[in-house]
């Protein structure tokens, strides 16, 4: 029977206390296995003790776009920041791009001062390393992002493209239109990050099971379509009857941020005070979840399990 390992990874670990203490509660229900770290966030330090206490696999949530810098020289003057001196924001970002305004030199010093941080904080290298808010895979983001990953021998990242996105007609078209983008960027990414010697799992699922999209029925299927798709083109040494098939679920699961504690400097977002943060808590613990899990021959692992 196809194996398959599934990484289910809580981002934004260290936003805040709440958000801290729900994915502790997944990951010691077996919903989440493998987490992500905001080394900005208000709750860092306590998400890396959180970490080492339960022995929960960390990683490295890069944060170029929400809260402060964590590189001392960039926090008064820097491309990075808005006139009130925090990152441009998602949007923000991405437009600062566009038009030329960021420093490639000032985001890959914040890269490597962010896994310096990790690195004091949790007493390793990240094994696996990501962006928030998917600016990893941007226009030379990308290019910097993978030269401090292939630095610092970090192996692991996320490539966000997610089979069947196009079929989801829940997902409202604004951000339909901000998915399709990452997409597109993604796709642009995969030569860079191949070229410098990163991996990343077979499969990313996501952006179709967030918030409020997210059920017990939108996983199973999303995995289930997944894999028919990616078997559909596997190299011939993969059949439904051998081999090992590794896909990574993004998830957002905690107790609501409470203001004004929280953040990465300017207080918690809207998406992290929203009761979604919570319904996906509440959806990912479901025994159905676990059991469907078993009866499908999926492992819960994490990237140092690859």
């Amino acid at each position: 029977m196809l194996q398959v390992k599934l990484i289910v990874t809580g981002d934004d670990f260290g936003y805040c206390p709440r958000r801290n203490q729900g994915i502790v509660d997944c990951f010691l229900a077996g919903a989440v296995s493998n987490v992500s770290l905001l080394v900005n966030g208000s709750a860092a330090a306590d998400a890396a003790e959180l970490a080492r206490r339960y022995n929960i696999p960390i990683g490295l949530h890069a944060n170029l776009s929400e809260g402060s810098p964590v590189c001392e020289v960039l926090k008064t003057t820097s491309s990075l920041l808005n006139q009130y001196g925090f990152f441009h924001g998602k949007m923000g970002f991405r437009t600062a791009l566009s038009k030329g305004l960021l420093n490639m030199s000032e985001v890959k010093q914040e890269l490597k001062a962010q896994v310096e941080l990790f690195r004091e904080l949790t007493g390793h290298l990240p094994p696996h390393m990501d962006g928030h808010q998917h600016v990893h895979v941007l226009p030379e983001v990308r290019h910097v992002f993978a030269e401090v990953l292939e630095e610092y021998g970090i192996k692991y990242t996320r490539v966000p493209i997610e089979p069947g996105l196009h079929n989801c007609d829940w997902i409202p078209p604004s951000l339909m239109d901000f998915y399709l983008g990452v997409e597109e960027d993604s796709f642009n990414t995969v030569d860079v990050f191949t070229k410098h010697g990163i991996r990343w799992p077979d499969i990313y699922i996501g952006l179709s099971t967030m918030g409020k999209n997210m059920s017990v029925s939108n996983i199973w299927s999303a995995i289930d379509a997944a894999i028919v798709e990616f078997m559909s083109k596997a190299p011939a040494h993969l059949t439904p009857q051998s081999g090992t098939v590794t896909i990574e679920l993004m998830v957002h699961p905690g107790y609501p941020s409470v203001p004004p504690v929280g953040g990465c400097g300017e207080g918690p977002d809207d998406f992290s005070q929203s009761w979604e943060r919570l319904h996906e808590l509440q959806t990912l613990i479901k025994p159905e979840l676990q059991s469907h899990y078993k009866t499908r021959n999926i492992q819960l692992c994490s990237f140092k399990d690859l």
